[in-house]
């Protein structure tokens, strides 16, 4: 499979055209707490999602599997998740989760990506709402150090909306976080930080492909793409999730959107303020069957950001298996039709 730009067109009559761009009649959503475990959200009596906030540390087992807060997308049938949790490939890859490798704080540095040495801790569900076809909940999370002091204050706020077609799930992050310990910075790599969406452990690796608003895009140089596309194969379904990036956000974020197990997303990297606040907005969009078309994508990113952008020339290609070595990635930056670069050992 090779690297195609295209424009908006490519998609056209796939089924996708006219009244499917109109948002559905609100279903009912609701929202139910398994109390210390985790809140459903509930569309139609079918879950949702499924916030897993449960914090357990009485064995080893229990704390690595509850060391952090994610959320659990479930099929359009609601019967089961097509996100990851505990175990399998980089078992601190969960659902839609946010972390840092290197949180740097009073002069040290903490791991809340892969959870070395702390926790990301939700110590109360707020503000849960639902009426008019939405829902929303406030998730506060506090980010501890060796000692299970707060290094870093996190609001999550989760919302819920009325999905437009052909997406069955619309669903809003904003992440406000605020440095409790004297200024903060939010390092790492794109790989290893940022808010991210993670597919279930059991995708069909080699059928995984990305899309972006940019004519001969590389995403291991490029920053700020307003939205990324992702479609993967789970169980022989195929599932495409798209990432919409608010313009609010920190600036300069590059994208990890190039994983043939799934995992994409932005790091956003700002430096906050002791006592200061920096806020973290996403919508995604989570469909079943191939990437919407192209003009669609545009018309939600232009709705969430309140923006009337062009539709952008593309480009989609297939996932890398196990992401280039340093050479490798060189070489396909000055060469975008290269083929992807063999696993990494």
């Amino acid at each position: 499979m090779k690297t195609r730009t295209f424009l908006l067109t490519l998609f056209a009559g796939a089924g996708f055209a006219g009244a499917s761009f109109a948002q559905d009649a609100a279903t009912a959503l609701s929202l139910k707490d398994t109390a210390g475990q985790h809140l459903d959200v509930l569309s139609g009596g079918k879950i949702l999602a499924r916030y897993m906030y449960a914090h357990d540390t009485s064995t080893p087992a229990k704390k690595d599997e509850t060391y952090k807060p994610y959320l659990h997308v479930f099929d359009a049938e609601g019967k089961a998740p097509i996100t990851k949790g505990p175990g399998g490939e980089f078992t601190h890859h969960r659902g839609l989760f946010i972390g840092w490798m290197k949180i740097g704080v009073g002069g040290k540095t903490y791991d809340r990506w892969h959870m070395k040495g702390g926790d990301q801790i939700s110590e109360a569900i707020e503000n849960q709402t639902a009426a008019n076809g939405s829902a929303s909940f406030t998730s506060k999370v506090k980010y501890t150090g060796e000692k299970d002091e707060a290094i870093l204050a996190e609001e999550r706020t989760l919302s819920f909306l009325p999905a437009p077609k052909p997406a069955y799930a619309a669903i809003e992050m904003t992440s406000k976080l605020t440095a409790v310990a004297g200024e903060t910075t939010l390092g790492g790599d794109p790989e290893h930080s940022g808010l991210q969406f993670r597919p279930a452990n059991e995708v069909d690796r080699t059928a995984t492909v990305y899309l972006y608003p940019k004519a001969d895009a590389n995403p291991h140089k490029d920053v700020d793409y307003p939205w990324v596309g992702e479609s993967y194969t789970l169980d022989g379904k195929r599932y495409s999730v798209i990432y919409l990036n608010h313009p609010s956000n920190p600036k300069n974020a590059p994208f990890s959107a190039y994983r043939d197990y799934g995992r994409f997303g932005a790091w956003f990297r700002p430096t906050i303020p002791d006592k200061g606040s920096v806020t973290l907005k996403v919508r995604i969009l989570v469909s079943e069957g191939e990437l919407p078309p192209v003009d669609f994508i545009q018309q939600q990113w232009n709705t969430f950001a309140g923006k009337s952008e062009p539709v952008p020339v593309t480009t989609l290609k297939p996932a890398e298996h196990g992401g280039p070595k340093p050479a490798a990635a060189k070489k396909a930056a000055a060469k975008p039709e290269a083929k992807p670069a063999p696993a990494a050992k």
